[in-house]
């Protein structure tokens, strides 16, 4: 079935969907990962988007339960240069497309993505539509550019969790506490985990580090966060613009300095808004899992998983109070950050490794070393 791809700026591409009808609107963003496409579609940082795959044959391994990051697929349409209908892979349930379906997600395959992609670099992510139902191109370009886009807008409120809930077998465990929720463990470490767009690895490795989780709502003030008397409080990935987000900046500050605080991505971000400093929007963002990025403090570089359009401004931090621990190789970029006086550290990237490189996996050990010390 034939569907259209149209950027705000005028730029078409002519495509086939796999999915059957549909259409969706969102900010065209690219994704350099060669595998790991079913994390990429249940990572909730996705939402408002339509991510395009850069590596050419998609589908080959299928799609199963195991992988999922949440419980939904979070962007709008998804596009790939070549996609293969017949997975072959022992771990596979069922195939992409069905998956897409089901979640009722636009696939569209048989065009030039790496064209696609190359105009998104020079001229920058850019608001899109796809479409298997209007096939108007100026109609579309019209529709793309009257999007409302995602600068100022409050996405996390899209993918927070409702209610609490914990994290037990490998599952989320609805309306759970700290006091039942791995009781069994050996004197765990307890975290909330402010939930902007969590990924379930995040839950999963901070388990296996031997803390027991407690996923509160985004809107969750700092009070409350403090009554659970927390160990530790992890601020998560999740979309869009962190400067839109309503609320989680002033709970983060009433945290530092009473609790040891761990961020990721949008976490990051947030702690950095916390700080006083600003954030901006990088041309094209970082979204891949081959990000090189210097460790300022060891000078080792590392490999690195990331999805982020925006990015903290370093020189709007206050350097007596945050030390800068690591960059992006490519760009110069801020890619972690530590406060100087309150247990507080954070990274732009992804150290869960889903998809993509182990080598980051060592800041949950800080994060657990943190909060052991903070007991001493």
């Amino acid at each position: 079935m034939k569907a259209l791809i149209a950027l705000e700026d005028g730029a078409i591409f002519e495509g086939d969907s796999f999915t059957g009808r549909g259409e969706a609107i969102g900010e065209m963003v690219f994704n350099t990962s060669m595998s790991g496409y079913q994390e990429i579609l249940t990572d909730p940082s996705y939402t408002g988007q339509i991510v395009t795959m850069t590596y050419p044959l998609i589908g080959n391994y299928g799609v199963n339960r195991e992988d999922m990051e949440s419980a939904a697929v979070h962007p709008k349409a998804f596009l790939v240069k070549e996609y293969n209908a017949v997975p072959s892979n022992f771990r596979s349930e069922e195939s992409l497309a069905e998956f897409l379906k089901r979640y009722g997600v636009l696939g569209v395959e048989g065009f030039d993505t790496r064209a696609l992609v190359r105009h998104i670099r020079k001229v920058g992510a850019l608001k899109a539509i796809v479409s298997t139902e209007d096939l108007n191109r100026e109609s579309l370009v019209k529709r793309a550019k009257e999007w409302v886009g995602l600068l100022g807008q409050d996405m996390v409120k899209q993918v927070t969790c409702d209610l609490p809930y914990g994290w037990a077998d490998n599952r989320p465990v609805p309306g759970s506490n700290f006091s039942t929720v791995q009781a069994g463990m050996e004197k765990p470490l307890k975290v909330v985990v402010l939930d902007c767009g969590v990924k379930f690895n995040q839950l999963r490795i901070m388990t296996e580090k031997g803390c027991q989780v407690q996923v509160v709502p985004a809107s969750t003030d700092a009070e409350t966060v403090l009554a659970m008397k927390p160990d530790g409080v992890f601020l998560s990935n999740g979309p869009g613009d962190p400067a839109g987000v309503q609320g989680v900046v002033e709970t983060v500050r009433g945290l530092l300095g009473k609790t040891p605080v761990f961020g990721i991505c949008l976490g990051h971000q947030i702690l950095g808004l916390a700080y006083g400093a600003s954030t901006f929007k990088l041309k094209f963002g970082h979204r891949g899992g081959n990000q090189p990025v210097k460790d300022l403090v060891t000078g080792h570089v590392e490999i690195t998983s990331q999805n982020h359009g925006f990015s903290v401004d370093m020189e709007s931090l206050d350097k007596e109070n945050v030390e800068l621990t690591h960059i992006n190789l490519n760009d110069g970029s801020l890619e972690g950050m530590r406060h100087r006086r309150f247990p507080a550290f954070s990274v732009q990237y992804h150290p869960e490794h889903a998809p993509g490189p182990h080598d980051s996996l060592y800041l949950f050990d800080r994060f657990v070393a943190m909060m052991r010390s903070s007991h001493s």
